[in-house]
């Protein structure tokens, strides 16, 4: 009898030529992802050969009982390190029957922006920081600390290395392989702050392609996780106190702001972000008071700044991009629980369009 691993392991394309599609979809908080898998009789590589399909939005929040049906369309594809093989991710957004996009539906808006003549000649680039805490399952507390106690104050923990230190490496590398298995543009991992909680950079990548592929990179950890029997938490302040928060740092830059005299295009649209400060912080995520405190390695949330090299800002510019007078700049406002498709054109917006 085999393994149930071994079943799960098969090749498909030993046996057959059809594969399996996984449709992801953003669930009715905004932060839930969704998924459901289909067959279909042979490879794809391109997005707009695929089927369109449809979901019960009443059991995801985001449709009434009467009137359930939600149409997803399919919009990027993935290689899926799962069931690897011909197999596939496909990132989805979310349409009324009708063809309107429902209203948890972000994606849509910001591909509008990023379509715009303005902003697609700049060539908008994303570097994205997600941070994330791993939680013991079934107990709202961080991995490696004690059930109701605390570990040692921070200081070791940050790129650390020891079992002390790097609490869930196994997982984090388990994802960063899969992230570069899928196709996903993963630059880096790290340790953070806080014991139990780490970081994963996407980028550089370009336009709306930045959100879809932070999406998917989520739910490969929510995948993982699930199998490591643990939780991930992009809650942006998971323990109150003297504790750092988790963050979605995002790096940007245009055309313009990488050629010889971006600096001077970098100082202008630090200036329309200052000018807009309210209504970025507004759609940086759920919570992010309670993260943007001004200690912490961040700026406290209804004063913006911006500095070189400062950590403590809400934007701050590199010493490299101060030295070279052109480059790009960190928006380090954004929560961990942000969504990308929103901050990712709204900076666009703000910058290009403002």
């Amino acid at each position: 009898m085999s393994l149930l691993s071994d079943l799960v392991n098969l090749n498909l394309s030993d046996a057959t030529q059809k594969i399996i599609a996984e449709y992801i979809w953003i669930g009715g908080s905004g932060m839930d992802i969704r998924s459901k898998a289909r067959t279909l009789p042979g490879p794809v590589s391109d997005p707009s050969k695929l089927p369109k399909w449809n979901y019960d939005g009443s059991s995801t929040g985001q449709a009434a009982g009467e009137d359930s049906e939600v149409i997803l369309y399919p919009q990027a594809i993935f290689k899926d390190p799962f069931r690897k093989g011909n197999n596939i991710l496909v990132m989805c957004d979310a349409y009324t029957p009708a063809g309107d996009p429902i209203p948890t539906n972000k994606r849509h808006n910001a591909a509008k922006i990023f379509s715009h003549p303005n902003v697609a000649s700049e060539v908008p680039w994303y570097g994205i920081e997600q941070e994330y805490t791993l939680m013991q399952k079934g107990v709202n507390w961080p991995i490696g600390w004690p059930v109701g106690g605390f570990p040692g104050p921070q200081g070791p923990y940050y790129c650390g290395v020891g079992a002390d230190k790097a609490i869930g490496r196994d997982i984090v590398d388990a994802h960063y392989k899969a992230c570069l298995y899928a196709g996903i543009g993963i630059s880096g991992v790290n340790g953070e702050v806080m014991p139990g909680q780490w970081e994963f950079q996407v980028g550089p990548v370009e336009g709306i392609s930045a959100g879809d592929q932070v999406w998917v990179a989520r739910y490969l950890l929510e995948r993982i996780t699930e199998i490591s029997g643990v939780n991930v938490s992009f809650d942006p302040k998971p323990v109150p106190g003297d504790w750092n928060g988790a963050g979605a740092h995002c790096n940007y830059s245009t055309k313009t702001m990488r050629n010889d005299g971006g600096l001077q295009v970098i100082k202008k649209a630090i200036e329309k972000l200052q000018l807009k400060h309210k209504e970025h912080i507004a759609a940086y995520g759920e919570g992010n008071e309670r993260r943007l405190t001004g200690k912490h390695e961040t700026a406290d949330i209804n004063t913006f700044s911006w500095g070189v090299a400062n950590r403590g800002a809400s934007v701050r510019v590199g010493r490299d991009t101060e030295k070279e007078g052109k480059g790009y700049f960190e928006d380090r406002r954004p929560a961990s629980n942000m969504d990308p498709y929103v901050v990712t054109s709204m900076i666009a917006e703000t910058t290009i369009l403002g």
